[in-house]
């Protein structure tokens, strides 16, 4: 049985052996940074969530703030001790313990947006455009052109979502 499909381009997902859905739809309709320039881009998300909610399995849904997520959590790369201030939400379907942002935190921290890193100190731009490898150590991702890092979201944010569901699924089995 087909549940998710884009037929144009001829890719299918089918019911399976699935324990949880991640999902990451594209974020440029939502985002204060990039609405204007996306025009041919689709909002995804309202279709998307109830495709996922049939399987019934754990989920989450990541974005950009702006995105219509129901009760979200919002992940800031200070928080995770990288050197990225980089906000996201995450709508899951199980507890999200949220953790918050730093926002004093100390030293000179990086944003990553469009195609270039910039260096931020006390929330104005510095004006030092920052190589790609810079960008890379922040977010702790060393694979990535610079294009993919601009939509990426670091590893630590994952990591912290999938503990929260094993601890959420710790909890429902010993209940």
């Amino acid at each position: 049985m087909t549940v998710l499909a884009n037929e144009s381009r001829g890719e299918f997902i089918s019911g399976g052996d699935f324990n949880f859905i991640w999902a990451s739809p594209p974020c440029q309709k939502y985002s204060s940074a990039t609405r204007h320039l996306a025009k041919d881009t689709p909002k995804m998300i309202d279709k998307l969530r109830p495709a996922i909610q049939w399987f019934g399995l754990p989920y989450c849904i990541e974005n950009t703030p702006g995105a219509p997520l129901l009760n979200p959590v919002t992940l800031c790369g200070l928080s995770f001790g990288l050197n990225v201030r980089r906000h996201r939400l995450f709508e899951t379907n199980f507890a999200v313990d949220a953790v918050p942002c730093i926002p004093g935190h100390p030293g000179n921290w990086l944003v990553i947006f469009g195609h270039e890193c910039r260096d931020r100190r006390h929330g104005h731009a510095a004006g030092r455009k920052n190589k790609l490898a810079d960008g890379r150590a922040a977010m702790q991702i060393d694979w990535m052109t610079r294009g993919e890092l601009s939509e990426a979201i670091p590893p630590a944010y994952s990591r912290y979502i999938v503990k929260q569901w094993l601890k959420s699924r710790e909890q429902l089995n010993c209940d």
